[in-house]
């Protein structure tokens, strides 16, 4: 028996009791997350046994015990391709993301220059200007301002040979958007189901981060992504940028369990700054 078969049936000795006593004293409650769970993680297109065992057994609880929110989420938004491409974003959102990823491309040596000094040495690390619309490190001025869609601005940044493992986000009120600063042809990529993005194919990968995903960096050098979430786009704008702003302080708390093992690199006071 392996590793992972031992694993899979400690946990299983675990769920199972746990799943028989919440239908015995809560059985719709159970239900309807149950249904909710399942409807949810088969949007994934890798329907294997690893893409079930982590979503109601591992990293993926959280994301299921968030599922009948985020279902209620995609009644609100337009349809969700899962990967998007920008011109499927609507104008104005993508107007906004080809801004800040302007100001990347034409600061760049400057600003990773900058995640240098403040990362020092670790395995990884998210240097941050704005998180869920809070201001933090204001030493670029084009993102001292509020966006309407744009809500995370950041660098991820993984030293050489490190990667994540397959994950779920937890909320689907936003998108996620990632840029190579430094596309290197070697085996590092950013993989969403059965689509492999390999950064000197395409710097540029936006996906609904809820499906199964993961980064890899297979190179000895540093690997550098811009890293944004957007407003997802709905015909109701508005309501899920006020529900994104409802919940930022949640989501504040939510991800400093999803980002435990990396270096989180900003000021701990919001900026004050002009609207946008």
């Amino acid at each position: 028996m392996t590793k992972d078969q031992r694993k899979l049936i400690r946990k299983l000795a675990i769920a199972i009791p746990v799943l028989v006593v919440a239908l015995y004293f809560i059985p719709i409650i159970t239900i309807v997350f149950l249904v909710c769970g399942l409807i949810d993680v088969l949007r994934n297109d890798r329907k294997d046994p690893r893409l079930f065992t982590l979503y109601f057994m591992g990293n993926g609880m959280f994301t299921w015990l968030l599922s009948p929110f985020n279902l209620l989420v995609d009644l609100l938004s337009y349809r969700n391709h899962g990967v998007w491409k920008l011109d499927q974003l609507p104008p104005d959102c993508r107007a906004e993301v080809e801004e800040v990823l302007g100001t990347f491309k034409e600061r760049r040596n400057e600003i990773i220059a900058d995640i240098d000094a403040a990362f020092g040495s670790g395995r990884r690390g998210m240097y941050v200007y704005q998180w869920y619309g809070k201001h933090k490190i204001d030493n670029v001025a084009e993102f001292n301002k509020d966006f309407k869609y744009v809500k995370t601005i950041a660098v991820s940044v993984f030293s050489g040979r490190e990667s994540t493992s397959w994950h779920f986000g937890p909320l689907r009120l936003s998108l996620r958007v990632l840029y190579n600063l430094i596309p290197v042809n070697a085996e590092i990529f950013v993989q969403c189901g059965n689509v492999k993005n390999y950064w000197h194919d395409n710097p540029l990968f936006i996906f609904d981060d809820t499906l199964l995903h993961r980064s890899v960096n297979e190179y000895d050098g540093r690997r550098y992504c811009v890293f944004m979430d957007i407003v997802r786009p709905s015909p109701v704008p508005g309501l899920i940028s006020a529900l994104l702003a409802l919940v930022s302080v949640s989501v504040e708390r939510i991800n400093s369990i999803f980002y435990k093992n990396w270096k989180m690199i900003g000021s701990s006071k919001p900026k004050k700054t002009e609207a946008a």
